[in-house]
């Protein structure tokens, strides 16, 4: 069994990559295995080897092969997997931008990955590769042109920030917000604020570090002390400000910096005013980089989500709203704002369910439903238990599939939608039937 993590690294390094999949085995890759509670990598060694893997990392004796030296045995294959990351970050020593939050981390890194890239060769999350897995596989992606990285971090538990920064030891921080949500794993809203700012206790620790803050959110400043801030937000002043300017559906806005009194005007594609903290995010990283102010923009603008996270899309029908991904109390709240907001006529909801929400989730959905009684949305419709068990008078369903019986009698016509939920609904499946 080994632990030389010099000796792996040569391996890596004559690799064409790292793979935790058996089914993914480029040829020449390096597989680690991995275990969860319904599989065990270690089986599939022999397997990966045979599909066009150089080298096997096992942590189960019964799989080593100790006469192979295609085979390596370690203690613990996640481990071993986060410990070759965080060497291998070591050795190239690029500058990393570590970013985490409740909501709009994954948009808000798409967005500053698109703004960076406009000067440089940079490295960022793919999709939301952000755990104790999706990290390391992240940071063992740099190569040498890197010159940046863009690495996001999700948490669901008291600790998970701390295990991702540990890895990939970021030189200048984010978080975007904190919100109520995974209470269940967190435990309560303090518990969420104190995982987020383990992102900001590493940072503390490390010299030359600075951390990109927005000056609006009380939570997110008083856990920011002793740190060296760079700062916008909508007061005068601050090294990028910025107002909305319009909001029907796309986001539009303009921004100036503080050392300097022009205004830059940006149409996004991007719906919903709670996305312009992310935009405003991604303009100050772009500044404090050395962006063009046009470029900046210009990315910005050319910006379009994907993976229904707040997408337009217009139908023969119905203009919708998708933001299906994900949803706790406060993105839905903000949803639901921008929403009632917005200037369109016939607006209907379809609303999927919280998850993760602990003791609180019978409380949350009933301040959801309590909410919607004051926005007057044409009609209403909603999906899950939790839901049903809320006080109200709206059309409630237990699943997404019952959801679509009743879409095909009622056949929404000249309506704009707006679609919201965890994505344990699987809400994105009813747009064929709008």
């Amino acid at each position: 069994m080994t632990n030389d993590i010099q000796a792996l690294y040569a391996h890596f390094l004559q690799s064409t990559g790292v793979t935790t999949d058996s089914r993914h085995c480029p040829q020449g890759s390096l597989f680690i295995a991995l275990k969860g509670a319904s599989f065990n990598g270690n089986a599939f060694a022999e397997k990966a080897l045979e599909a066009g893997c150089s080298h096997v990392v096992v942590d189960e004796v019964a799989y080593y092969h100790a006469d192979d030296p295609r085979y390596t045995l370690v203690a613990d294959g996640l481990r071993t997997l986060q410990a070759l990351a965080n060497y291998h970050r070591r050795q190239l020593g690029t500058p990393l931008i570590g970013i985490t939050g409740t909501n709009g981390k994954t948009t808000t890194k798409e967005l500053i990955a698109a703004v960076l890239s406009q000067k440089y060769q940079v490295l960022y999350t793919q999709g939301n590769l952000n755990n104790s897995i999706g990290v390391p596989l992240t940071v063992l992606g740099l190569k040498k042109e890197h010159q940046l990285g863009v690495i996001e971090m999700g948490a669901s538990h008291p600790g998970d920030i701390k295990e991702l920064v540990d890895v990939a030891e970021p030189d200048y921080g984010i978080i975007t917000n904190v919100g109520k949500a995974h209470l269940l794993g967190f435990g309560s809203f303090e518990g969420v604020i104190r995982t987020k700012g383990e992102l900001y206790d590493f940072l503390r620790g490390k010299d030359n570090s600075t951390i990109f803050i927005d000056h609006d959110n009380s939570y997110l400043q008083n856990i920011a002390g002793g740190l060296t801030k760079v700062e916008y937000g909508t007061d005068e002043g601050l090294d990028v400000t910025g107002r909305i300017t319009g909001n029907s559906p796309f986001l539009a806005l303009e921004w100036k910096e503080r050392k300097d009194s022009r205004w830059h005007a940006i149409q996004t594609q991007l719906i919903g005013s709670y996305n312009f903290t992310n935009v405003l995010a991604a303009i100050t990283i772009g500044r404090y980089f050395q962006v063009d102010a046009a470029k900046i923009n210009a990315a910005i603008a050319q910006y379009a989500p994907q993976n229904n996270r707040s997408q337009l899309q217009k139908t023969a029908h119905n203009t919708l709203i998708i933001d299906a991904y994900n949803a706790n109390p406060t993105s839905m709240q903000a949803a639901l704002e921008n929403f009632r907001l917005m200037e369109a006529e016939h607006k209907m909801l379809i609303l999927g369910q919280m998850g993760e929400l602990g003791n609180d989730c019978d409380m949350e959905h009933q301040k959801v439903v309590d909410y919607i009684d004051e926005c007057n949305f044409e009609e209403v419709l909603l999906v899950g238990e939790h839901f049903a068990k809320a006080r109200h008078a709206y059309p409630t369903y237990p699943d997404t599939p019952s959801l679509i019986a009743a879409l095909q009698q009622l056949q929404p016509t000249g309506k704009t939608i707006l679609i919201k939920g965890s994505n344990s609904n699987k809400l994105s499946s009813v747009v064929d039937y709008l």
